[in-house]
């Protein structure tokens, strides 16, 4: 019982970041448009853990065609990016575009990594996918949409 008190400071410690005002800037979309956005944002999230499987079980072609069809250049038009992107404010947009940039150039490093004899070629595959991670987090440690 002694603990108690503890464990629940302790939780309230860690939850204490959530507590606090969100200071992101909001985004405010038309209901339809916000849904889209948030649909397409859940689909990059499942790519990159489709992505990361796909690595892990030794399929890299895989993780490079999830990457560039649904994240990379190649998925604008499947996402509706010029529909959302008026939307956007400006930074937001070139962090979108980064996003998109990052996903194809993934899919290249997985294609040079088959013809690199080089031993550091699953570093420069893995620093690929790490620059799309970023791009994700930098967005979203700025935006929100509700």
């Amino acid at each position: 019982m002694p603990r108690r008190p503890m464990f629940l400071a302790l939780a309230l410690l860690t939850a204490a970041p959530a507590l606090a005002a969100d200071e992101r800037q909001l985004v405010e979309l038309p209901p339809p448009m916000q849904q889209h956005m948030l649909s397409n944002m859940r689909d990059h999230l499942r790519s990159l853990e489709e992505m990361t499987a796909a690595l892990a079980a030794g399929k890299p072609k895989d993780a490079a065609a999830i990457a560039e069809n649904r994240i990379g250049m190649s998925s604008l038009t499947m996402h509706g990016a010029d529909h959302l992107g008026r939307y956007m404010p400006e930074p937001m947009q070139r962090m979108g575009a980064e996003l998109h940039h990052a996903s194809s150039r993934f899919a290249i490093a997985v294609e040079d990594a088959e013809l690199d004899p080089d031993a550091k070629r699953p570093q420069r595959v893995y620093a690929a996918l790490g620059d799309i991670m970023a791009a994700c987090n930098e967005c979203h440690a700025a935006y929100r949409l509700r």
